[in-house]
């Protein structure tokens, strides 16, 4: 871990709010910046990071230097038990002394050569394997972490609660991302029903293309969870974390994911693409800008 220059904790108080997807396209940005990226997977019990980086079905291999984690570039490398299971569908049923010795071994067995940033994505909670990241890396330093929610009170409760850690731990959080942070698509994506459940999507975009044109290009969105509480920016004001910006959720998004590519790649993620490029360009400029300026030099 000494020749790994920063490292960034993914953490979320529940399961389910991209925080997976989130690791994903931090960690494809940073590749894209040009630096030298690792991404850990160690939701033990649950790893996805092989599927959302296009890496479904590689395997691990043995070198002199220690495990190698599998490349999806040149400059960016993944580790995680997807990579070990037989049979993906395999349940992992460990108790927390065997998942921290594979923590343990993550971070010491594997040979990630130099890198600029390790993204490590935890599982969700606070729960054995945080305890154990924290105690592995501290000793080298930890840039901080990153926690990502959605808007309703039910989970920015748990968020409180990962705050809470993250403070006891000595981890400084570098902000709070509120995912899902409501439906964004364009008009055109959206299906059309009547009172009668009968898709009318055709009439509907036959009429608009004859009667308002300009509405082709309209993006429409809708609030999916309730934020009337002032959601994780409200929060964030009352903690005394940065809020570090809203993603909506964006249908092609998730799309992306599933196909383990980045968003940034074409234009397809119109809604998504562009909140998180301006949080991760504001947590780069932010922390970081003296290595995003060796980088362009």
């Amino acid at each position: 871990m000494a020749d790994v220059k920063h490292k960034i904790l993914v953490l979320s108080g529940k399961g389910g709010v991209g925080k997976s997807t989130f690791s994903a396209q931090l960690s494809f940005a940073l590749a894209a910046m040009n630096f030298q990226v690792g991404l850990l997977d160690i939701d033990i019990c649950g790893p996805s990071i092989p599927k959302m980086l296009g890496l479904e079905g590689q395997d691990i291999h043995q070198s002199n230097l220690g495990w190698s984690p599998v490349y999806v570039e040149s400059n960016l490398g993944v580790m995680s038990i997807g990579f070990m299971l037989p049979n993906p569908d395999d349940a992992v049923i460990w108790r927390g002394p065997r998942k921290n010795g594979l923590i343990k071994q993550f971070l010491k067995d594997v040979y990630w050569g130099e890198l600029d940033f390790l993204v490590v994505d935890a599982p969700p909670g606070t729960s054995d394997e945080h305890i154990s990241i924290v105690q592995f890396l501290q000793a080298t330093g930890i840039d901080g972490a990153i926690i990502v929610t959605t808007p309703q009170q039910v989970s920015l409760i748990d968020v409180r609660k990962e705050v809470s850690f993250c403070k006891k731990v000595g981890v400084n959080v570098l902000g709070v991302v509120e995912n899902m942070s409501g439906l964004c698509q364009p008009l055109t994506d959206f299906r059309f029903m009547n009172r009668d459940n009968k898709d009318i999507t055709d009439e509907i975009i036959k009429c608009i293309k004859e009667k308002a044109p300009e509405m082709l290009d309209v993006i429409a969105c809708s609030e999916i969870f309730d934020s009337s509480g002032g959601g994780a920016a409200k929060m964030c004001s009352q903690v005394g974390v940065p809020f570090l910006g809203k993603v909506p959720l964006d249908p092609q998004l998730c799309k992306a994911a599933e196909e383990g590519k980045s968003c940034f790649i074409d234009s397809k993620c119109g809604s998504s693409a562009p909140a998180l490029k301006s949080i991760i360009d504001t947590l780069v400029a932010s922390h970081w800008h003296e290595e995003l300026a060796s980088m362009k030099e």
